[in-house]
């Protein structure tokens, strides 16, 4: 990355809400990552690259979700991603749909925190059969948080692994590579994010106590 000194950075965040350690969605993040990364170096972009395990959060996004608060590890993930130039999301699937687990964080973010983001989708799953489920399950989602969706997700299945976690179907790794183009394009098309100051403009206590959900116990 030697000879991309001085030139503009992207921040790119990658979500991986596998359940094992090591589990094939984080494989499939990591080489989504991967070819990402390439193909912004090609384009003379330096990529900053954040990989986020869900799984390590799990329990503090339930306790935001019933406290309203969240503490601090929690919090830097989120600001990490509200301030990605960039975003990779990867879920396993079951029943058909995304996991709770991926459903759980994307609920804590801000509405339209996403807005604009140039997002690439992906999933994996036991079989070939749930390979539809990005277009009726991830992509709605996206749509819902205004998120910038790259055309092409990535699904891949156990068989599409072979040994070792190579890609031992042809198809996976040129998807993966076409997906990857994708979201670098709409990267470097797109003006790098400026991360806020949280302490640039700080919101007075009493206006806090005087927001309308503060005082609300219904959280259901």
């Amino acid at each position: 990355m030697s000879g991309l000194a001085g030139s503009p950075a992207r921040s790119l965040v990658v979500v991986s809400a596998g359940l094992g350690q090591p589990s094939s969605t984080r494989l499939l993040a990591d080489r989504l990552a991967a070819a990402t990364e390439r193909h912004l170096e090609d384009a003379g972009i330096a990529p900053r690259v954040t990989t986020i395990e869900l799984r390590e959060h799990a329990q503090d996004l339930v306790n935001q979700l019933l406290t309203g608060f969240a503490k601090p590890g929690l919090q830097a993930v989120v600001d990490d991603v509200l301030a990605a130039d960039g975003l990779i999301a990867v879920s396993p699937i079951f029943s058909a749909s995304y996991s709770g687990l991926f459903k759980l964080f994307f609920d804590v973010l801000e509405r339209d925190g996403l807005a604009g983001v140039p997002t690439l989708l992906a999933a994996t799953g036991g079989t070939a059969r749930h390979s539809l489920a990005i277009e009726h399950g991830l992509r709605p989602l996206f749509a819902y948080l205004n998120s910038a969706t790259v055309a092409t997700g990535v699904y891949a299945a156990a068989e599409d692994w072979g040994k070792a976690g190579v890609t031992a179907d042809r198809g996976l790794a040129e998807r993966i590579d076409r997906a990857a183009a994708e979201l670098a394009r709409s990267m470097v098309a797109r003006e790098p994010q400026r991360r806020p100051d949280p302490f640039a403009d700080p919101v007075p206590f009493e206006d806090m106590l005087n927001r309308p959900d503060a005082h609300r116990t219904d959280r259901g």
